[in-house]
């Protein structure tokens, strides 16, 4: 071995005085009976109950016998390869923690180990350190599983693929809002930061509405303008070089469906005026041609950016503004509604379980207080990607924080909070706390004094939507006429 087992006595002394270590099993299966001893020995100081066998057909009868929670397994075996012996063990016990070792450093020897469900892959000769860790982290796998052993048979809720997941009293008037328009077809305005969700609430207003007819979405932002122009409306056949037939349009393509415009900031003023004509006549000219053509589908917009700051700046046609914003929602961030991140993630993975053919419980408690505090720049889309690529990776059955080692080189945990200790108690009675109500007017009224933010920045800022925030200057009687 690369780390002299001479070391016995300190780690004897070390188990001694720690009195951590826990009964664990441990099957070697090593053909190599010198080695199989020495991890014997070494094991059994360590704490672990350990059997061993030198062949893989004893090895495979053994652990039927009697199950181990961890298995080291030599790849080179005299009576059978040890790629049959893993994929044995992995249909006896899918969640088997298997640890592969080789002599052999090459690279599709390494790719088929893990690919093949072991859960680490240790080279010879082995070294102690390397492979006690590797243990150590089979073990807590393996702890955590049993700890949410039975969450996918009795799931908390049951999810269907496009759900919106939200239980804030802002997802609650969102969901409010798309109850009322899907009795319509009016256009509806979505905006919030990247990665929250917009399309999402899109679909969902479309699927209420016509779920029979198409779903259309384009993004303004990644078409340039003289191309997305001929998307939009089509193109007569000869109206320009390369148009060597006609094209109907996503306007005509969506027939009595939605067309969703994402990022509706990004289109050009020019196309923008077109886009309002279509909006005032609900019809349009394709590209090179005369024939007027009626519009029949609902038209949605999204955008990550303060349109109304851009209208001031003549960046946005106001007339086109005030077409779309007929109907406004606001999607919160998902740092300002952590309450909905457990039942994200619960959602998502059973999304992800389904797309991947993984069998994902959950996260472990650590790893779910990272995410609880994190910042989540990038919202909902950035912890689907984090999931979607730790269940790629993943060993076991329980996400933890090895899991995701782009949080951790990244990690941005929110900034700590203020002691705002005195804004909670009553000026004129000092210890008397407050009421939420009275909470809540002062903070609105310090918003709206200490800042020269809009109504719209503002609805951004409290994370609620433009009726809530209507509802509460009522509520509280603020005067409030800036827009």
């Amino acid at each position: 071995m690369a780390r002299s087992l001479g070391v016995r006595e300190k780690a004897r002394a070390v188990a001694q005085t720690e009195k951590v270590k826990i009964m664990a099993s441990i099957l070697v299966i090593d053909d190599d009976a010198s080695i199989a001893e020495t991890l014997d020995l070494y094991l059994t100081e360590e704490g672990y109950s350990v059997r061993t066998a030198l062949t893989g057909t004893d090895g495979l009868n053994k652990y039927v016998q009697e199950p181990s929670d961890v298995v080291i397994l030599d790849i080179r075996l005299p009576d059978v390869d040890g790629f049959a012996v893993l994929e044995d063990l992995k249909e006896e016990n899918e969640n088997v923690k298997v640890i592969m070792i080789t002599a052999f450093h090459d690279m599709e020897t390494t790719i088929n180990a893990m690919k093949g469900g072991a859960f680490d892959y240790i080279h010879k000769p082995v070294n102690v350190d390397e492979l006690d860790l590797a243990i150590k982290k089979a073990l807590k796998s393996l702890e955590m599983e049993k700890k949410i052993d039975g969450l996918l048979m009795e799931p908390s809720r049951s999810f269907r693929v496009g759900d919106i997941i939200g239980t804030g009293n802002e997802m609650r008037e969102i969901f409010k809002t798309i109850g009322t328009v899907s009795q319509s077809r009016t256009t509806v305005l979505i905006h919030g930061e990247s990665g929250t969700g917009k399309e999402l609430i899109a679909k969902v207003i479309h699927n209420n509405t016509s779920p029979n007819e198409p779903f259309i979405a384009v993004n303004c932002s990644a078409i340039v303008e003289t191309l997305l122009e001929s998307e939009l409306f089509g193109h007569e056949k000869g109206s320009f070089t390369g148009a060597v037939a006609r094209k109907l349009g996503k306007f005509e393509l969506a027939r009595f469906g939605s067309v969703f415009l994402d990022e509706i900031s990004e289109m050009s003023v020019n196309l923008q005026a077109k886009l309002l004509r279509v909006l005032q006549e609900m019809e349009f000219e394709r590209v090179g041609g005369k024939d007027r053509v009626k519009v029949n589908a609902r038209i949605m917009a999204a955008t990550n950016k303060d349109l109304r700051a851009m209208v001031k700046e003549g960046k946005f046609r106001d007339d086109l503004f005030y077409r779309l914003n007929i109907v406004s929602i606001h999607l919160p961030p998902l740092r300002s509604r952590r309450q909905d991140i457990p039942p994200l993630i619960d959602y998502l993975l059973s999304k992800i379980n389904l797309d991947l053919h993984k069998k994902i419980i959950g996260v472990s408690g650590e790893m779910m207080e990272k995410f609880m505090t994190y910042s989540w720049p990038g919202n909902v889309r950035e912890l689907e990607n984090l999931l979607v690529r730790a269940c790629v990776i993943a060993k076991g059955q329980v996400l933890g924080v090895g899991d995701f080692p782009e949080l951790g080189k990244d990690y941005e945990a929110l900034p700590d909070k203020k002691d705002t200790t005195e804004e909670v108690f009553t000026p004129e009675e000092p210890g008397k706390f407050l009421t939420l109500d009275q909470v809540e007017e002062r903070y609105i009224r310090k918003i709206i004094k200490e800042t020269n933010k809009n109504k719209g920045e503002i609805c951004e800022t409290l994370g609620i939507s433009r009726p809530t925030f209507e509802r509460k200057l009522e509520k509280y009687g603020i005067t409030f006429e800036r827009d």
